[in-house]
């Protein structure tokens, strides 16, 4: 569907691509509108939802500055998928045996590697960067208990939250293996470290803004140039941790499934980062904040909760979203709400035919929680052209 409603009033304009649209997140959208760095216009994708300063399903394009905040403390959080030559057939009756070898594989929630089993062949190429910004920056270091084991045991790790790993089986019933996971305690650290900076220099300056963790770095400054080190430091450590899980997932699966090969199908892709781009001739920075690209040709991934569809797709490359579409299904209500609105037996229907966690420690991410994934599918048609439809089998929580 192309735009469905348009903000005004602001700088810039809101596209919209839903009806769909609460109170808050609208405002922020406005707010964000009325920044003197944005270039063009906002958009705002099917899954929007309020989120802290900027809306989750926003894609912010700026010029000559950065807002940390709007990144997130999740930096370079996205998804990571590889399609498998098995197919419904070749998996056993049960599948808890599946959950439990890549829960024995994959440490999730607060767990970590330890120390025999860090991915330190992964962490290699990481570590110079890695040192450099906390020579310059030793606070956001001491802002982590053991921050020179941390970083390293958490690679390859999934974290909690919405963070997940599942087993899929797609429209022709081949199996792929699909996770979502980010920059774990570090990019938390970093994303948290910039975000108060941000603020600093806004106070500096006497900048009044509409909410305060709208606070951006200007280009040119030590703080941008240091920013733009650390989060695309972060991306990288996210998509790398992305790969290290995958290769344990992969792993867990040979010992329970019978021999398979991956295809070439493999996408790895944020939903939380910032990227120079070149839009409408001119160089920006594109801030996706629960939103991915969709340029022509590209191969994305949109998830929807733990009991929906999800979605392999391919972007048209859409200007008017400055080639961007939708994270996901976005939640339609906050966690605290889900946990009050619903029970352990809502959840065990809810995601009945998946081997999955079915205790009142996700009741937060019940798909009842979300929004509904094929509401979202249909108001970005224009965005993306759908290649696979997936649904899992199998689920791990954080």
């Amino acid at each position: 569907m192309p735009v469905r409603q348009t903000i005004q009033g602001g700088r810039v304009p809101v596209v919209v691509f839903t009806d769909e649209l609460e109170p808050k997140a609208r405002a922020q959208l406005a707010n964000v509108a009325q920044l003197p760095i944005v270039f063009g216009h906002v958009a705002a994708m099917p899954d929007v939802h309020a989120g802290i300063g900027a809306t989750v399903g926003s894609v912010i394009p700026t010029r000559g500055a950065i807002i940390p905040a709007a990144v997130g403390v999740d930096i370079g959080c996205g998804m990571n998928a590889v399609r498998l030559s098995l197919t419904t057939e070749d998996l056993p009756d049960s599948l808890s045996r599946v959950r439990a070898a890549i829960e024995r594989a994959v440490p999730v929630g607060f767990d970590e590697h330890g120390e025999s089993a860090a991915r330190r062949e992964a962490c290699a190429p990481l570590k110079p960067r890695l040192d450099s910004i906390f020579d310059k920056h030793p606070k956001i270091a001491r802002m982590q208990r053991d921050h020179d084991k941390k970083w390293l045991r958490q690679m390859g790790s999934l974290g909690g939250g919405n963070h997940f790993i599942e087993v899929c089986l797609d429209e022709s019933g081949h199996l792929w293996a699909m996770l979502h996971s980010g920059s774990r305690g570090v990019g938390n650290c970093i994303g948290r470290y910039f975000i108060a900076r941000a603020r600093e220099a806004m106070q500096k300056h006497d900048v009044h803004l509409p909410d305060r963790d709208l606070a951006w770095l200007d280009e040119g400054t030590q703080p941008f140039s240091d920013y733009v080190e650390a989060v695309g430091w972060a991306q990288d450590y996210a998509a790398a941790n992305r790969r290290e899980m995958m290769a344990l997932v992969l792993g867990a699966l040979r010992r329970e499934l019978p021999a398979f090969e991956t295809t070439s199908e493999a996408i790895n892709c944020h939903h939380n980062y910032v990227e120079r781009e070149e839009h409408r001739g001119e160089q920006v920075y594109v801030t996706r904040k629960g939103a991915i690209s969709a340029r022509a040709g590209e191969l994305g991934i949109i998830p929807g909760s733990m009991g929906a569809r999800s979605y392999i797709v391919r972007g048209k490359g859409n200007p008017e979203s400055f080639c961007s579409c939708a994270h996901g299904a976005g939640r339609r209500m906050s966690r605290a709400e889900a946990k009050r609105r619903y029970s352990r037996a809502d959840l065990e229907e809810q995601t009945r035919g998946v081997e999955c966690r079915k205790d009142k420690g996700v009741l937060d991410e019940i798909p009842g929680a979300y929004k509904d994934i094929d509401r979202v599918m249909a108001d970005q048609s224009d965005l993306v052209e759908v290649v696979h439809t997936l649904k899992q089998v199998v689920c791990v929580k954080g």
